[in-house]
């Protein structure tokens, strides 16, 4: 694999460098006029509400604009996706008539290996016509439980793993094993930080995971080692070109969502710098975003 640019210089050769230097003030459009690609990528550039977790859903949809970013993957979290129903239709609403749609929905937590608790978790993603669950903690037990649900409702699911610090699922080959067998809606949402946390080649793991890969989030690290060690996409060590060679490679057709965990307070410069690396790094490969 070739070595990444730094960020720094990458973007001082590009058309994006005035995006990665906006401000809140002052960027009042931040995806910068590119010229068109040969190719579109098989997935979408997409964000998880999560990045937002201060901001209500409001501020969001306006950062949303800006960043001309359209796709999201909505938590319950503020009031993003609440699981109310009048207040999630209302969500849902305001949504659709910003134009931002609703790919998937999570973290969602099982903690129960109950019918009616797992049934109201799939009832709130039909509600949002969101087709991809991202779960968080569902235990080894209850897959065959969920499984039920995910025949009953036709909504894939999408085990997350969380690293070094979960007990179940570190890795996405930790979640392959045990759903390689299950019906194909069951698979694996990559948290690429999480992934190169437990050890494991973030591409190798994309790979191997193959059509199971129903989500990804993306992130970047200094340390690989270190969960507080994140950063900008681009001014890390994550390599974010082999992850899109590899995403293109096995045809992955879902979204790869921004998932920026720090400077809660203040994350958009964070985030839009990582949307314009990314951006600058697929058109280095002759390629474009679909919206």
């Amino acid at each position: 694999m070739k070595p990444q640019l730094s960020r720094r210089n990458f973007l001082s050769t590009t058309a994006l460098a005035g995006i990665a230097a906006a401000t809140p003030a002052s960027a009042h459009a931040v995806a910068a006029p590119r010229e068109a690609a040969s190719k579109l990528t098989p997935f979408k550039l997409g964000l998880a509400s999560y990045t937002f977790r201060n901001f209500s859903r409001a501020r969001m949809i306006g950062y949303m604009k800006q960043l001309s970013v359209p796709n999201l993957n909505a938590k319950d979290i503020k009031d993003h996706l609440p699981t109310d129903p009048a207040q999630e239709a209302q969500a849902v609403s305001d949504y659709t008539a910003a134009g931002i749609r609703l790919h998937a929905a999570g973290a969602i937590y099982f903690s129960k290996d109950e019918d009616d608790d797992i049934r109201s978790k799939f009832e709130y993603c039909k509600r949002a016509g969101v087709r991809v669950i991202v779960a968080g903690d569902p235990s080894p037990a209850s897959l065959s439980r969920v499984e039920k649900f995910v025949k009953e409702y036709d909504i894939r699911v999408a085990i997350h793993n969380h690293g070094p610090e979960d007990k179940l699922w570190q890795s996405p080959l930790d979640i392959l094993k045990l759903v390689r067998n299950m019906d194909p809606r069951i698979g694996c949402c990559i948290d690429a930080g999480h992934t190169a946390r437990a050890g494991t080649d973030v591409v190798e793991a994309i790979h191997q995971v193959g059509p199971r890969l129903f989500n990804m989030h993306i992130k970047d690290l200094v340390d690989m080692h270190i969960k507080e060690s994140q950063v900008a996409v681009g001014e890390g060590k994550m390599p974010i070109r082999g992850i899109f060679d590899a995403l293109i490679a096995t045809n992955y057709q879902g979204f790869v969502d921004l998932e920026y965990e720090v400077h809660a307070d203040d994350p958009l410069p964070g985030v839009i710098a990582s949307f314009a690396y990314m951006h600058g790094v697929l058109a280095g490969m002759d390629y474009s975003s679909t919206a």
